[in-house]
């Protein structure tokens, strides 16, 4: 009975810890990341180059349903505003040619691009769990990172909050 109790505990206290960190930055992510990748369509995004705009920077997968849930509402909130820029990066082990596929049967209106999972930005912490999403200030600094599925509503939140 006693190991039992032992192990809830434990279970309980894990939990809390996760909850707890999944809206904070660790020290494995810089103050202001880096990150440059190719996109799908042919591009180059460049964390560096929207400086002076906020950034959504989020981790997903084709599998991952929240992810699939969730990219309308930064679809619209990136296309509602001038001073936010967002980028999807595919996180898992596929070739181009599924995600551009999916892309295409779920268009969005920001830029998506396929990172290696066993090389993944090197200034972005590894992902624990999909959706993994960074909002980066327009000083190029991490405002805010959410675990989980957001909606355009945090987004506005996460933003007037780092405003203050």
């Amino acid at each position: 009975m006693k190991r039992s109790r032992l192990l809830r505990l434990c279970a309980a206290f894990g939990l809390a810890a996760f909850v707890a960190a999944a809206g904070t930055v660790t020290a494995q992510t810089p103050k202001q990341p880096a990150l440059k990748v190719a996109t799908l369509d042919g591009g180059t995004f460049d964390l560096a180059a929207e400086r002076g705009k906020w950034v959504i920077v989020n981790f997903w997968a084709t599998w991952c349903s929240p992810c699939i849930k969730e990219m309308p509402d930064i679809s619209e909130f990136v296309a509602g505003r001038k001073d936010v820029a967002a980028i999807g990066l595919a996180y898992e082990d596929t070739d181009k040619a599924e995600v551009e596929a999916f892309a295409k049967a779920h268009p969005v209106k920001y830029p998506l691009a396929l990172v290696d999972v066993y090389k993944p930005p090197a200034d972005f912490e590894t992902p624990r769990g999909l959706p993994t999403t960074y909002l980066i200030a327009p000083d190029g600094s991490v405002a805010k990172k959410f675990t989980g599925p957001i909606t355009a509503t945090d987004l506005d939140k996460a933003i007037a909050a780092a405003k203050k």
